[in-house]
């Protein structure tokens, strides 16, 4: 396995560029992302000879990265300013999904997708997924990545978001459903799925 330090610096460059975004995403610090960017590609470097190649050079950075977003979030528990939970878009988009009674919508309806564990594998995949996490409303895309890709509980998002838990849950339910649409239309709809 080569050693981190053998990987060219446009791929550290790449990486770090990657990790800025969402870093930001979570923080939304121009400058806490960049020094908790900073942070974990020190500590990557210091520990280099600790990477045992059982995952990739990126997911192990990334893990760094995430400890590092979590001790910052932890620390500033600060209040923010929340907009409304029920903006508009959300009602309109639900709208389309689900019929008065609370029923999908004919056309909308989930469909099988064709092989979940072949898609993790599939790096296409993970360029649409990050592209459908893009698409998320900024409130709703900051508080899934905070709950599935950074490992808060609960009461640590509701505390940095200043919502409750039950508002947390409407976001994290609204995230979900508007991946899962995104995700059917842009991957699991394509020609070369078996759906």
């Amino acid at each position: 396995m080569a050693a981190p330090s053998e990987f060219a610096p446009e791929l550290n460059e790449q990486l770090r560029l990657q990790m800025l975004k969402f870093a930001t995403l979570q923080l939304q610090d121009s400058h806490l992302a960049e020094d908790a960017v900073q942070e974990a590609m020190l500590g990557a470097f210091r520990y280099a000879d600790s990477f045992n190649g059982r995952s990739a050079y990126k997911t192990w950075v990334f893990a760094i990265l995430k400890h590092k977003i979590a001790d910052q979030i932890r620390k500033r528990q600060r209040l923010t300013t929340v907009s409304e939970l029920n903006n508009e878009a959300d009602q309109q988009f639900e709208e389309t999904l689900f019929n008065q009674r609370g029923h999908w919508n004919k056309q909308e309806r989930p469909v099988r997708w064709s092989s979940p564990d072949d898609s993790l594998e599939d790096e296409r995949f993970w360029h649409i997924f990050e592209a459908c996490l893009d698409g998320l409303p900024a409130r709703q895309g900051r508080a899934f990545m905070m709950r599935e890709f950074v490992g808060l509980e609960s009461p640590e998002i509701c505390a940095e978001l200043t919502l409750t838990v039950s508002n947390l849950n409407v976001l994290l339910y609204r995230a979900r459903l508007r991946l899962r649409e995104c995700l059917e239309n842009r991957w699991q709809r394509q020609g070369d799925c078996t759906c």
